[in-house]
């Protein structure tokens, strides 16, 4: 017995600050997306006397374990020293949650199986030390996105395709402590009069989460994992995000310091985009990074990181991107990196984009590069500096050379669907061109869609700068496929 991490009997009254247990749910179908017609006649078969005992018998069991482990982590809040905790190891915490649960399992002369009681330590020491039962999830790497709706329901991202899982929070209070537990341990706090929060996991994933009255049927929360592994182009390619031809045109445009804008949708692999490119950038240029939640994984040498702070719960001490932005152009950058422009820092980066820091790049929500030159004036617009449109619109064509386009097509496949350069100005209006698209030609029996990427047969505006600094690209790359 590691009798240290008890309570002693003057601290058995301490409030606990670990969150209650989890009853796990039996899982839940997903609504067919099949034809009212085609349902009717592809009726499912009734099921079998022998399969309705099984899931009924694994319903029950489930039921059991849930309770045992309300019951179980109760009696962990009453005899585990919960400030020992943090100098305690992993395999002596285990030991004495094992220990104690082996007690009250006793006391209450229940017996269970080896996997059964396995299952239960390892759920405990989820709620003890982790984020209860979503903590598996967080462990699976195939997982990429965890969406919370209410306490019942929880859904995953694999491979671009959303799914309900069948591990559900034991009620909404269980997962309010959860959320709390997060928010408790970066500083911020959400409550009714502060409903919603963005914060960082320790492992660097994103997290938001907006609670009630705000969320009518329960906390919403969304967790983007931070991936570990970092991707680079030839990964991007093998996967069949784009061509070599494409990669090799990229790759010039990145080292010769034209300035990028990665375009594309939530969950359209963005962020992805822009930390493959910048491995093309040199490994002795001093790069800035700018973000809300860092996620960039740049994999130069010379590398500052910052990352933008919200206000307080006294609505001070706020840092805004722009603000980080205004401080990165006295740091002597030779390139800036901006995880995303969504706000008045658009003046900034477009001014730092025209002002001798060729080579930055920033992420976009836009549907394709005619949108997100649009989406970059109407930031301008609302950022409050009265400007006439031709000078807008100038100062973009100015800034902006390279529009890359990032989509997520409805079988969860991500594409590079379009690389545009902006060519200069045409009157009122921003001149661009097509170098690359990809061409979507049907969708194959499995719902996998048939598509291959093309040039579009122009030549770039920036051939001659990249013959100038060593990237003579062969004229080929530009020639569409028959």
């Amino acid at each position: 017995m590691f009798s240290r991490y008890r309570k002693s009997s003057i601290d058995k009254g301490a409030p606990a600050t670990v969150s209650a247990a989890a009853a796990v749910a039996p899982p839940a179908g997903l609504p067919s997306r099949a034809p009212l017609a085609s349902l009717k006649q592809n009726a499912a078969p009734p099921i079998a006397p022998a399969q309705a005992v099984a899931a009924d018998k694994d319903k029950k069991r489930k039921e059991r374990l849930g309770s045992l482990k309300v019951e179980l982590h109760k009696r962990l809040l009453e005899n585990l020293n919960l400030s020992a905790l943090e100098h305690a190891s992993e395999a002596d915490l285990r030991s004495e949650i094992a220990d104690i649960s082996n007690e009250a399992l006793a006391e209450l002369s229940v017996v269970l199986n080896k996997e059964d009681r396995s299952q239960l330590y390892q759920e405990l020491y989820d709620e003890v030390m982790g984020l209860g039962p979503i903590e598996p999830l967080l462990k699976d790497d195939t997982v990429n996105d965890i969406l919370i709706n209410g306490p019942h329901q929880i859904f995953i991202e694999r491979a671009g395709k959303l799914t309900l899982s069948d591990i559900t929070f034991k009620d909404e209070k269980h997962l309010l402590r959860i959320i709390d537990k997060i928010v408790s341990a970066v500083g911020r706090r959400v409550d009714e009069s502060n409903p919603y929060v963005d914060a960082r996991l320790q492992d660097g994933s994103r997290f938001n989460a907006m609670v009630p009255p705000v969320a009518v049927d329960g906390s919403l929360v969304s967790i983007r994992k931070f991936k570990k592994d970092k991707l680079k182009i030839e990964d991007l390619v093998r996967f069949g995000a784009f061509t070599e031809e494409m990669a090799a045109y990229l790759q010039a445009a990145v080292a010769t310091r034209l300035n990028v804008i990665v375009s594309g949708g939530t969950g359209s692999g963005k962020t992805t985009t822009l930390n493959a490119l910048s491995s093309f950038i040199d490994d002795h240029e001093r790069i800035l990074t700018i973000e809300d939640t860092a996620e960039l994984q740049l994999q130069q040498t010379h590398v500052g990181r910052m990352e933008s702070r919200p206000a307080n719960v006294e609505g001070k001490g706020a840092v805004t991107q722009r603000d980080c932005l205004r401080n990165a152009l006295r740091m002597r950058p030779d390139r800036i990196i901006v995880g995303e422009t969504r706000g008045e820092e658009v003046i900034d980066m477009l001014q730092a984009m025209n002002t001798g820091h060729d080579g930055s790049m920033t992420t976009i929500h836009a549907n394709n590069a005619r949108d997100a030159v649009s989406r970059l004036e109407n930031m301008v617009a609302m950022s409050g500096i009265e400007m006439p449109l031709k000078a807008m619109r100038a100062q973009i064509a100015s800034a902006v050379n390279l529009i890359v386009q990032a989509s997520r097509l409805q079988d969860g496949s991500r594409r590079m669907t379009s690389i545009t350069e902006i060519t200069g100005m045409e009157g009122d209006v921003i001149s661009m061109q097509e170098i690359f698209r990809y061409e979507r030609l049907g969708v194959a029996p499995d719902g996998k869609i048939i598509g291959r990427f093309n040039a579009t047969g122009v030549r770039s505006a920036y051939s001659d700068r990249f013959k100038q600094w060593g990237y003579d690209l062969p004229a080929t790359i530009y020639e569409p496929l028959p």
